[in-house]
């Protein structure tokens, strides 16, 4: 998940000419067999003005992980009207944070994970497990782990891209 979705991301954002900061909750570096990434800061220090967007990797959080904290940024990312890509995992943290009311949203829908083991995705409009765009919210349903579980089409690439082309548009 490292390499294939964080590094992915941060690799075709910096090509696309944007400076890439990376915040988790605890600032502690992340680490998977011989791959390790350096957080820039701790999610609680992200000065949401400062930046053109957000993206969020799966990094398979679940309903007993996602932390307030967490909902309260992504609130007020959106609140803010700044562009926000959010892949499988991190898709439940939108809807748990009420952003996807009434939205289309892109979400797993297999009996690993779907829509409909949360509530907080009812008032949403599910809309496949492809990359999806509703306004400034992206999102993707297939991370580089469920495309291996599932044999599905990883959505890093065209989520990140489809974030780039938002904040471009949203920029000028």
């Amino acid at each position: 998940m490292l390499t294939h979705e964080v590094g992915k991301m941060s690799e075709l954002l910096k090509q696309s000419g944007f400076e890439v900061t990376i915040a988790t909750i605890s600032g502690e570096v992340l680490k998977a067999d011989t791959i390790t990434v350096t957080p820039d800061m701790k999610l609680s220090e992200v000065n949401i003005n400062e930046y053109s967007g957000f993206i969020m990797p799966c990094m398979a959080p679940n309903d007993s992980t996602v932390t307030l904290e967490e909902i309260n940024f992504v609130k007020k990312v959106v609140n803010e009207g700044k562009p926000i890509a959010a892949q499988t995992g991190a898709v439940l943290i939108l809807a748990k944070a009420g952003v996807l009311n009434g939205k289309k949203y892109a979400f797993p829908k297999n009996d690993i994970d779907n829509p409909d083991m949360y509530p907080e995705f009812k008032s949403g409009i599910y809309s496949g497990s492809g990359v999806v765009q509703d306004g400034n919210i992206i999102t993707s349903g297939i991370c580089p782990m469920m495309a291996k579980l599932t044999g599905g089409q990883d959505g890093t690439v065209e989520l990140t891209q489809k974030l780039v082309q938002e904040i471009k548009t949203s920029t000028k």
